[in-house]
Protein backbone atom coordinates (compact mmCIF):
# COMPACT_ATOMS: atom_id res chain seq x y z
CA UNK A 1 0.00 0.00 0.00
CA UNK A 2 1.22 3.52 -0.88
CA UNK A 3 1.93 5.72 1.77
CA UNK A 4 2.90 9.45 0.60
CA UNK A 5 5.64 9.91 3.43
CA UNK A 6 7.33 7.02 1.53
CA UNK A 7 11.20 7.14 0.86
CA UNK A 8 11.43 7.95 -3.34
CA UNK A 9 14.62 9.53 -5.29
CA UNK A 10 14.33 11.61 -8.41
CA UNK A 11 17.20 9.93 -11.06
CA UNK A 12 19.08 11.65 -13.48
CA UNK A 13 18.56 10.06 -17.00
CA UNK A 14 22.00 11.04 -18.36
CA UNK A 15 22.04 9.86 -21.67
CA UNK A 16 19.33 9.75 -24.34
CA UNK A 17 19.81 5.70 -25.08
CA UNK A 18 19.46 4.95 -21.49
CA UNK A 19 15.24 6.05 -21.33
CA UNK A 20 14.09 2.85 -23.44
CA UNK A 21 16.92 0.53 -21.53
CA UNK A 22 14.58 1.80 -18.38
CA UNK A 23 11.52 1.93 -19.84
CA UNK A 24 11.77 -1.29 -21.60
CA UNK A 25 13.97 -3.27 -19.14
CA UNK A 26 12.88 -1.45 -16.26
CA UNK A 27 15.38 -0.95 -14.38
CA UNK A 28 17.47 2.31 -13.17
CA UNK A 29 21.29 2.20 -11.83
CA UNK A 30 23.31 4.70 -9.61
CA UNK A 31 27.33 3.96 -8.49
CA UNK A 32 27.32 2.68 -5.29
CA UNK A 33 29.96 5.42 -4.37
CA UNK A 34 27.91 8.48 -5.42
CA UNK A 35 24.53 7.02 -4.00
CA UNK A 36 22.35 8.79 -1.35
CA UNK A 37 22.76 7.63 1.75
CA UNK A 38 19.56 6.11 1.81
CA UNK A 39 19.32 4.57 -2.02
CA UNK A 40 18.45 1.01 0.38
CA UNK A 41 15.26 2.36 1.53
CA UNK A 42 13.63 3.91 -1.84
CA UNK A 43 10.70 2.52 -2.69
CA UNK A 44 10.23 4.92 -5.40
CA UNK A 45 12.11 6.69 -7.92
CA UNK A 46 11.44 9.24 -10.78
CA UNK A 47 12.98 10.52 -13.78
CA UNK A 48 14.71 13.98 -14.77
CA UNK A 49 15.63 14.94 -17.90
CA UNK A 50 18.30 17.08 -18.89
CA UNK A 51 19.22 19.31 -21.90
CA UNK A 52 19.48 16.56 -24.34
CA UNK A 53 16.30 15.62 -24.19
CA UNK A 54 14.24 17.20 -26.58
CA UNK A 55 12.27 20.67 -25.83
CA UNK A 56 9.25 18.37 -23.72
CA UNK A 57 11.22 16.27 -21.65
CA UNK A 58 14.16 18.27 -20.89
CA UNK A 59 14.51 19.79 -17.38
CA UNK A 60 11.89 18.51 -15.76
CA UNK A 61 10.08 15.30 -14.09
CA UNK A 62 7.61 13.59 -15.69
CA UNK A 63 7.64 9.85 -14.49
CA UNK A 64 7.89 7.47 -12.11
CA UNK A 65 7.55 3.79 -10.94
CA UNK A 66 7.53 1.60 -7.89
CA UNK A 67 10.83 0.21 -7.20
CA UNK A 68 10.74 -3.73 -6.62
CA UNK A 69 13.97 -4.85 -5.96
CA UNK A 70 17.53 -3.45 -5.67
CA UNK A 71 21.06 -5.79 -6.53
CA UNK A 72 24.49 -4.62 -5.84
CA UNK A 73 26.71 -5.23 -10.06
CA UNK A 74 29.03 -5.10 -11.42
CA UNK A 75 28.82 -1.59 -14.33
CA UNK A 76 29.52 -4.87 -16.71
CA UNK A 77 26.90 -6.89 -15.82
CA UNK A 78 24.51 -3.60 -17.00
CA UNK A 79 26.12 -3.12 -20.19
CA UNK A 80 28.15 -6.20 -21.15
CA UNK A 81 28.66 -4.77 -24.82
CA UNK A 82 30.69 -1.35 -23.03
CA UNK A 83 33.52 -4.19 -21.84
CA UNK A 84 36.26 -1.35 -22.18
CA UNK A 85 34.80 1.23 -20.07
CA UNK A 86 37.11 2.67 -17.51
CA UNK A 87 34.74 1.96 -14.33
CA UNK A 88 33.46 -1.68 -16.08
CA UNK A 89 34.59 -3.08 -12.71
CA UNK A 90 32.87 -0.81 -9.99
CA UNK A 91 29.71 -1.53 -7.68
CA UNK A 92 26.57 0.36 -8.91
CA UNK A 93 23.16 -0.25 -7.03
CA UNK A 94 20.61 -1.69 -9.70
CA UNK A 95 17.10 -0.92 -9.11
CA UNK A 96 14.72 -3.17 -10.47
CA UNK A 97 11.03 -1.09 -11.34
CA UNK A 98 7.63 -1.53 -11.94
CA UNK A 99 5.83 -0.07 -14.90
CA UNK A 100 7.10 3.79 -15.66
CA UNK A 101 3.62 6.21 -15.04
CA UNK A 102 3.15 9.33 -15.03
CA UNK A 103 3.13 11.84 -12.47
CA UNK A 104 -0.05 13.93 -11.46
CA UNK A 105 1.90 17.18 -13.47
CA UNK A 106 5.51 17.69 -14.62
CA UNK A 107 7.81 19.32 -12.04
CA UNK A 108 10.52 21.32 -14.33
CA UNK A 109 13.22 22.89 -12.94
CA UNK A 110 12.63 26.73 -13.07
CA UNK A 111 16.31 27.65 -14.00
CA UNK A 112 16.70 24.72 -16.14
CA UNK A 113 19.73 23.36 -13.72
CA UNK A 114 21.76 20.60 -13.43
CA UNK A 115 20.83 18.28 -10.20
CA UNK A 116 22.28 15.33 -8.02
CA UNK A 117 20.00 12.68 -6.93
CA UNK A 118 17.28 14.45 -4.60
CA UNK A 119 15.99 11.75 -1.92
CA UNK A 120 12.52 13.18 -1.42
CA UNK A 121 8.94 11.45 -0.51
CA UNK A 122 5.81 9.96 -2.64
CA UNK A 123 4.20 13.10 -1.09
CA UNK A 124 6.12 15.92 -2.49
CA UNK A 125 6.38 13.65 -5.91
CA UNK A 126 2.34 14.34 -6.10
CA UNK A 127 2.11 17.64 -5.10
CA UNK A 128 5.55 19.51 -5.96
CA UNK A 129 4.97 22.82 -8.17
CA UNK A 130 9.03 22.97 -8.86
CA UNK A 131 12.35 21.01 -8.30
CA UNK A 132 13.14 23.17 -5.04
CA UNK A 133 10.00 21.75 -3.39
CA UNK A 134 11.85 18.17 -3.65
CA UNK A 135 14.10 18.37 -1.24
CA UNK A 136 13.96 16.13 2.21
CA UNK A 137 16.28 18.48 4.19
CA UNK A 138 16.97 19.36 7.38
CA UNK A 139 14.05 20.78 9.60
CA UNK A 140 16.07 23.61 9.69
CA UNK A 141 16.32 23.85 5.91
CA UNK A 142 12.39 23.15 5.25
CA UNK A 143 11.64 26.12 7.70
CA UNK A 144 13.36 28.55 5.90
CA UNK A 145 12.62 27.28 2.41
CA UNK A 146 9.26 27.80 3.18
CA UNK A 147 9.85 30.88 5.40
CA UNK A 148 11.45 32.63 1.41
CA UNK A 149 8.52 30.98 -0.12
CA UNK A 150 5.94 33.14 1.73
CA UNK A 151 8.03 36.06 0.94
CA UNK A 152 8.39 35.15 -2.78
CA UNK A 153 11.90 35.00 -2.28
CA UNK A 154 12.82 32.43 -5.30
CA UNK A 155 15.94 30.49 -4.19
CA UNK A 156 18.01 27.11 -5.53
CA UNK A 157 18.59 24.54 -3.14
CA UNK A 158 21.15 21.98 -2.92
CA UNK A 159 22.92 23.89 -5.24
CA UNK A 160 26.46 22.53 -6.55
CA UNK A 161 28.60 25.72 -7.75
CA UNK A 162 31.80 25.33 -9.43
CA UNK A 163 34.38 28.00 -8.96
CA UNK A 164 38.02 28.15 -10.28
CA UNK A 165 37.97 24.13 -9.78
CA UNK A 166 36.61 24.39 -6.70
CA UNK A 167 33.21 22.79 -5.86
CA UNK A 168 30.83 24.51 -3.54
CA UNK A 169 27.83 23.30 -2.15
CA UNK A 170 24.99 25.75 -0.78
CA UNK A 171 21.88 25.38 1.26
CA UNK A 172 19.84 27.96 -0.63
CA UNK A 173 21.45 30.05 -3.46
CA UNK A 174 19.61 33.57 -4.37
CA UNK A 175 20.78 34.42 -7.79
CA UNK A 176 20.35 38.43 -7.93
CA UNK A 177 21.25 41.37 -10.33
CA UNK A 178 24.70 42.64 -8.72
CA UNK A 179 25.86 39.22 -7.64
CA UNK A 180 24.45 35.78 -6.22
CA UNK A 181 24.35 35.07 -2.15
CA UNK A 182 25.06 31.82 -0.97
CA UNK A 183 22.66 31.49 2.05
CA UNK A 184 23.67 29.13 4.58
CA UNK A 185 21.50 27.42 7.85
CA UNK A 186 23.84 25.70 10.15
CA UNK A 187 22.74 23.62 13.06
CA UNK A 188 24.16 24.15 16.19
CA UNK A 189 25.81 20.74 17.02
CA UNK A 190 27.99 21.02 14.41
CA UNK A 191 29.25 24.60 14.23
CA UNK A 192 30.01 25.10 17.25
CA UNK A 193 33.29 23.31 16.87
CA UNK A 194 35.74 25.54 16.09
CA UNK A 195 37.44 23.77 13.21
CA UNK A 196 34.04 23.55 11.91
CA UNK A 197 33.89 27.46 12.64
CA UNK A 198 37.55 28.03 11.03
CA UNK A 199 36.29 25.79 7.84
CA UNK A 200 33.31 27.88 7.52
CA UNK A 201 35.00 31.48 7.64
CA UNK A 202 37.76 29.95 5.00
CA UNK A 203 34.93 28.77 2.81
CA UNK A 204 33.31 32.51 3.31
CA UNK A 205 36.44 33.94 2.25
CA UNK A 206 36.78 32.20 -0.99
CA UNK A 207 32.94 32.65 -1.96
CA UNK A 208 33.13 36.59 -1.41
CA UNK A 209 36.77 36.31 -3.29
CA UNK A 210 34.52 35.38 -6.40
CA UNK A 211 32.26 38.02 -5.98
CA UNK A 212 29.50 36.10 -3.93
CA UNK A 213 27.66 37.40 -1.09
CA UNK A 214 27.43 34.98 1.99
CA UNK A 215 24.85 35.20 4.49
CA UNK A 216 24.71 32.54 7.77
CA UNK A 217 22.34 32.03 10.22
CA UNK A 218 22.18 29.54 12.87
CA UNK A 219 19.33 27.49 14.46
CA UNK A 220 19.07 29.66 17.27
CA UNK A 221 17.85 32.89 15.21
CA UNK A 222 15.97 30.83 12.30
CA UNK A 223 13.75 29.11 15.26
CA UNK A 224 13.29 31.89 17.33
CA UNK A 225 13.16 35.36 15.14
CA UNK A 226 13.14 34.30 11.53
CA UNK A 227 12.07 37.55 10.82
CA UNK A 228 14.64 39.25 11.90
CA UNK A 229 16.62 36.58 8.87
CA UNK A 230 14.26 37.23 6.46
CA UNK A 231 14.58 41.10 7.21
CA UNK A 232 18.33 41.15 6.65
CA UNK A 233 17.82 38.33 3.58
CA UNK A 234 15.94 40.88 1.45
CA UNK A 235 17.73 43.94 3.07
CA UNK A 236 20.76 41.89 0.82
CA UNK A 237 18.52 41.75 -1.78
CA UNK A 238 18.49 45.04 -2.03
CA UNK A 239 21.71 46.24 -2.12
CA UNK A 240 22.55 43.73 -4.77
CA UNK A 241 19.58 45.43 -7.23
CA UNK A 242 17.20 42.83 -6.80
CA UNK A 243 16.38 39.21 -7.79
CA UNK A 244 17.38 38.24 -11.09
CA UNK A 245 14.04 36.78 -12.59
Amino acid sequence: MKKLDNPALVGIVPRKKLWPIIQNQRWYHIPVKSAPRNALDVEFIAFYFPSRFGEEMRYQIIYYADVVGIDTVKRIHLFPDESEHPRREENYYQFHISKIMNLPRPIPSVRKRKIVHIPTTLHKLFTAQEINDLYHTSPLEEKMYKALKRRKISAERQLYVHLNEQVYYLDFCIFCQKTNIDLECDGERYHILPQAFTKDRMRNNQLNSFGWHVLRFSSTEINRNIKNCLTTIERTIHSLNGLKL
